[in-house]
């Protein structure tokens, strides 16, 4: 009885295997950002920005780790921002990011396709930004000026964020047999993204990215 039991295990552990799909799977994937900028002002006070629309676009590959799970990197193009509104100005805060997002996936047969949840860690590096302000029905643009820390001998008049970024990805969606997916994703930033501002005495501002968004690609 033990052995049939041991050759059952066995077999039964084989076929697992067999039916793991241990080959990497591409896909490109693309959707719409809704994205803000949470944390305080120079005060401490609360921000009270609103969202932006954005949008993402790239690669992943899902690379077999167990049975239904799966280590999944990719790289995206990702834009965010933020709106900010004052009784004397409106202004809109857009950053373009390279994201590495390295995300660990689980993937269970569901119906005509499979059901995935994934979550993990992300890393960005801000390449361009713009902010447009209006006051008096004046709108002027201008680029963001990227680096870790505003000297005292630093233009006042230009805008300065960090251009680092790293935080934390949480996703949910479906994938077809045919390879088409679509996916909610959930997005928190970690790191404060706005420079150290050494002309202001006991600056509390603290911005970190957030937010939330759709995406539909396609896994071959």
């Amino acid at each position: 009885m033990n052995k049939l039991i041991i050759i059952c295990t066995a077999l039964l552990f084989s076929n697992a295997i067999q039916a793991q799909d241990t080959k990497l799977k591409f896909a490109m994937l693309g959707g719409v950002n809704f994205q803000n900028w949470n944390g305080k002002d120079a005060q401490g006070g609360m921000l009270e920005n609103k969202l932006i629309t954005g949008f993402h676009a790239g690669i992943n590959v899902q690379i077999p780790v167990a049975p239904e799970f799966y280590f999944q990197p990719g790289l995206l193009f990702s834009t965010k921002g933020t709106k900010m509104k004052t009784d004397t100005m409106n202004s809109l805060y857009k950053l373009a990011y390279i994201e590495l997002p390295l995300n660990f996936v689980y993937k269970g047969l569901l119906g005509n396709g499979y059901v995935m949840v994934g979550f993990g860690p992300y890393l960005g590096y801000a390449i361009k930004g713009t902010v447009t302000k209006e006051r008096n029905s004046n709108e002027t643009k201008s680029d963001i000026e990227f680096k870790n820390s505003i000297e005292t001998n630093d233009p006042k008049e230009v805008s300065y964020m960090r251009s680092f970024d790293a935080g934390a990805n949480v996703f949910a969606g479906y994938e077809w047999m045919n390879g088409l997916f679509l996916q909610l994703n959930t997005q928190l930033g970690a790191l404060k993204i706005n420079p150290e501002n050494k002309t202001i005495n006991n600056n509390k501002t603290s911005i970190k990215n957030t937010g939330y968004g759709l995406s539909l690609g396609f896994r071959f």
